[in-house]
């Protein structure tokens, strides 16, 4: 039992799975963030993109 649990806690393979999703979880609500905070200043410079790609 203790090789199993040794084993495992030496395995690196998921470790880094687990870092990237920390990663994108953190970039997800810095992005979400920045956009709240901007607000309708993103939404008028969204829609002028728009408006002017039609």
């Amino acid at each position: 039992m203790f090789n199993v649990i040794s084993r495992l806690w030496s395995e690196e393979s998921g470790q880094d799975i687990a870092e990237y999703a920390v990663m994108l979880a953190v970039i997800l609500v810095l992005v979400v963030g920045t956009v709240r905070l901007i607000g309708s200043n993103a939404n008028n410079a969204f829609s002028s993109v728009a408006s002017s790609l039609q």
